[in-house]
């Protein structure tokens, strides 16, 4: 995959693996009274995918944490285009903004399933801590995963 590389030892993924799409549903629980989806649950949305994001690149958040590596989420912002109601299925689209040894930067689309519109979109910035919350660094082989091509769907 081709990245950019600044002497700051920061990645820029420049490359259309870099991001993963997958479909999910709005759950009854996630509504309101009126059958639309909660804010809150974008936030957990962008969490599922940033998991999926992960897993698709073979390195879970479990693995990761397991190695003594947390990202701890700084910075959560959500821009709302479009409500989403109960039983809405829809597409969420996460991409890797930025990836240095300290932070980590995922962007994220909701998106309707056809034709492709944005419901909302919105990014998350992660600080690499150990388990004491102490900033800590990523190591090079947790990167370069993070970095990598998807893994193909079995």
């Amino acid at each position: 995959m081709k990245s950019s590389v600044n002497s700051g030892n920061s990645t820029k993924p420049s490359s259309p693996h870099s991001s993963i799409e997958f479909e999910e549903r709005v759950r009854y629980s996630e509504t309101d009274r009126m059958g639309v989806a909660h804010n809150k649950n974008y936030l957990v949305w962008f969490e599922i995918g940033r998991t999926e994001f992960c897993r698709n690149k073979n390195i879970s958040y479990k693995d990761i944490e397991s190695r003594g590596y947390f990202l701890v989420v700084v910075e959560a912002f959500c821009q709302f285009r479009k409500p989403l109601k109960y039983d809405d299925r829809f597409l969420i689209k996460v991409s890797l903004r930025e990836l240095t040894p300290k932070k980590v930067i995922f962007n994220y689309e909701l998106l309707t399933r056809d034709p492709k519109t944005v419901i909302a979109k919105g990014y998350t910035v992660h600080i690499v801590t150990d388990s004491h919350t102490n900033v800590s660094s990523l190591p090079p082989d947790i990167m370069e995963k993070m970095n990598s091509h998807p893994s193909p769907k079995p």
